[in-house]
């Protein structure tokens, strides 16, 4: 497809059932932005072409610092977590906006980096434990400075860690796999925020721990042992883990929502409707999977209600109770079975499989889904694409909706692999690239080289234009973007630098501090005049 077409498909797709503009302050500021820019022209961005070398390249009019690395101390017991993704920044104070909580998901750790396990021997129980830790998430505490840079502020009474080590409780009426609590969270990928300001982490690769079972003749059997080998040490069941966690702030307090289901979820972003009930979109990371939706039956409730499954050819969404269906009835004993074995009951009632649902935003000016579909290589789908869903009415409780792909991957448009996406202020759309580092500067993704940020205009002579305005250091890929609440400052995480690196002496990368320095994943803040001219658009 050439480029003067998508362009011309994503900008028709901007002003479709488009809100007046006069009328969206609070739809555009949400919970935690505290602005809305006035009514300029938007500058000319001119973006960076894409780039191999092992640095955090920005382009002209945009800077970063680091707030936090992998190994920080964070309390005088707790420290930084790895592989940092997903992030959202929480005020502690609505009318003080430079400062607050940063949550940060630590998806997974490289062994060879955490424990010092190389694979020539077998991983000790202590080596398990120090992988465990470094795994979870963390809160920690962060202002501006006078000179604009956020700092950590170490030691804060809010600063804590949630890991794979956390005792966290199931929200359900009955026992997940014979127990109320499951010892810890892993896999935190993407995540979202409640409209009451908790944190929403989400368990996406879980079967690479304890690893999974399947049923045959109604009983449990091995699918697949977990890749880091924890279960050698520790036999925690595999149903406790693919939940989608909540995790408050203010006590880090957590609990597994089981009305959500269990997959490989990648993100969970709620709408709160008129009436203060929730609908929760949400997509299961891998590919040939499903996209998923919970309506609640009472206000600001994740347990009661009804979880739905996307029927893209049908344009419809197929409900998953337990109660109402004779196939999930003929298939599965009771709904937390359903719950439980969610790949396989949405599946049965006519989900569409997807080319790896990942995140989900909902458009601040039209309301539409946005749904990133990032590969689908069993059908020779290298480049993926973004997915629009027009709920109908723009009701997001509504049970039928339009959809069409309005931006596909491809050296046409310059991107590949669309990952996280936020949208900022002015409604500007950003969105991060997941080129798996196996993969990466070959063929098909040569052209691509190192992963990378885009930035999409929503007015003005580049709306539709897909820019880069970030590229990533080597083996890595920038995750979690969130936007602190005046705009000026994009909150950024640097995720698996030096990921493919074969021992510490074969080092592909020194990220963040050069020379022969070992990588660390870290989270920066993005500033800078072109960030502050964006801003200009309304």
């Amino acid at each position: 497809m050439k480029k003067s077409i998508q362009r011309r498909t994503f900008l028709e797709f901007l002003g479709k059932g488009a809100l007046s503009l006069s009328v969206t302050p609070t739809l555009l500021a949400g919970k935690f932005f505290t602005s809305i820019p006035t009514n300029k022209d938007l500058p000319f961005v001119k973006g960076i072409k894409p780039s191999d070398k092992d640095i955090l390249k920005l382009a002209n009019g945009l800077n970063f610092h680091i707030i936090a690395r992998w190994g920080d101390s964070i309390t005088p017991t707790e420290t930084f977590g790895f592989n940092n993704d997903f992030t959202a920044f929480i005020p502690l104070d609505d009318s003080n906006p430079d400062e607050g909580l940063l949550w940060v998901n630590h998806e997974y750790v490289d062994p060879l980096f955490v424990s010092a396990f190389d694979g020539s021997a077998e991983k000790t129980k202590e080596q398990v434990e120090k992988e465990q830790y470094n795994v979870g998430g963390s809160f920690i505490h962060i202002r501006k400075k006078k000179n604009g840079k956020w700092e950590m502020i170490e030691n804060a009474p809010h600063n804590r860690r949630i890991s794979g080590r956390t005792p966290i409780p199931f929200n359900w009426e009955e026992p997940i796999a014979g127990k109320t609590e499951a010892i810890g969270t892993l896999g935190n990928c993407s995540g979202g925020v409640t409209p009451w300001g908790t944190i929403l982490t989400c368990e996406e690769n879980y079967d690479q721990y304890y690893g999974e079972r399947n049923f045959k003749n109604g009983e449990r059997v091995p699918a697949r042992i977990g890749d880091f080998g924890w279960y050698k040490h520790y036999d925690f069941p595999p149903e406790h883990y693919g939940w989608v966690v909540e995790v408050d702030p203010k006590t880090g307090q957590a609990q597994k929502h089981v009305a959500l289901g269990r997959c490989a979820h990648e993100c969970a972003t709620i709408k709160e409707l008129e009436d203060g009930r929730l609908v929760v979109y949400t997509g299961d990371d891998a590919i040939n999977q499903c996209l998923y939706k919970f309506i609640s039956s009472k206000p600001g409730s994740l347990s009661e209600g009804t979880l739905y499954v996307a029927n893209i050819l049908l344009n419809r969404w197929e409900s998953l109770n337990y109660e109402e269906s004779p196939v999930l009835q003929k298939l599965f004993k009771n709904q937390t079975e359903v719950l439980i074995r969610l790949r396989e009951a949405a599946r049965s009632i006519g989900g569409t499989p997807l080319d790896r649902p990942e995140d989900i935003e909902i458009d601040p000016i039209n309301g539409n889904v946005l749904v990133s579909l990032t590969n689908n290589t069993s059908v020779n789908n290298y480049y993926g694409s973004i997915l629009k869903i027009e709920e109908e009415n723009n009701d997001h409780a509504a049970l039928t909706f339009k959809s069409e792909v309005y931006l596909a991957g491809g050296v046409e448009t310059g991107f590949a692999c669309p990952d996280n996406m936020a949208f900022d202020l002015a409604g500007n759309l950003w969105f991060t690239s997941d080129i798996s580092g196996s993969l990466m500067n070959k063929e098909p993704y040569k052209e691509f080289k190192n992963n990378g940020l885009f930035f999409v205009p929503r007015k003005g002579a580049q709306a539709g234009e897909v820019i880069q305005v970030a590229s990533a250091p080597t083996d890595a890929e920038l995750t979690g973007p969130w936007f602190a609440p005046d705009g000026k400052t994009l909150f950024l995480s640097v995720q698996h630098p030096g990921e493919y690196s074969l021992s510490m002496n074969q080092l592909t990368s020194h990220w963040p501090d050069g020379g022969e320095a070992i990588p660390k994943p870290a989270v920066v803040a993005i500033q800078g005049h072109l960030l502050e001219e964006i801003l200009q658009l309304y």
